[in-house]
């Protein structure tokens, strides 16, 4: 069950507006890439966390667990095949003109492709009831947030299953804390 009133205030908050506020804030992006690439997390999933903290609610797992399937083959169909290719390409733009333009090109369909991805996020959001039982309030305590978001994000703790070797741990680890400071940074009142 969910605050009304929390909820409210979400729908009058667009996902991309706070998407592009976050994203840009000190360390943001950096530590999103941190786990995007060491711990193959979706940013834009990610992004979603944050939005919904933001005004005091949280997926709950049965529902995330469904809608994070949906969201996982656009991500691996669309965005991650766009990352890739740009990726891929970026050894032959330097000094070719054409192939940096087609880079440039790629990164736009690669951003609208996220864009399109957190649109789907928020529609499914808001769609919320107390039928469907998709969020929940949040009661996360300001210090709690970091490991909240571990929670959300990996399904587990990262310091008790043994599939990240030690240096990763601890990077996934600091990006997570980066992340939970700016989220903290910019908590609006509940």
């Amino acid at each position: 069950m969910f605050d009304s009133n929390r909820f409210q205030r979400l729908q009058q908050a667009p996902l991309w507006d706070f998407a592009l506020t976050f994203y840009a804030q000190p360390g943001v992006e950096q530590a999103s890439l941190v786990l995007q690439d060491s711990a193959a997390v979706d940013v834009c999933e990610l992004l979603v966390h944050g939005w919904l903290y933001q005004y005091g609610l949280q997926t709950t797992p049965n529902a995330l667990a469904v809608e994070r399937k949906a969201r996982e083959r656009w991500q691996q169909t669309v965005t991650v095949t766009l990352r890739q290719l740009r990726r891929d390409l970026k050894p032959q733009a330097i000094g070719n003109e054409a192939i940096a333009e087609l880079r440039k090109t790629i990164k736009q369909a690669e951003l609208q492709a996220e864009r399109e991805n957190l649109q789907r996020w928020q529609q499914w959001a808001l769609q919320a009831s107390e039928n469907n039982h998709r969020l929940t309030n949040c009661a996360i305590s300001k210090h709690d947030v970091a490991k909240w978001l571990q929670s959300k994000l990996f399904y587990r703790l990262l310091d008790s299953d043994g599939s990240f070797v030690s240096p990763v741990r601890e990077e996934c680890w600091e990006a997570l804390n980066t992340l939970a400071r700016q989220l903290d940074h910019h908590e609006r009142p509940r």
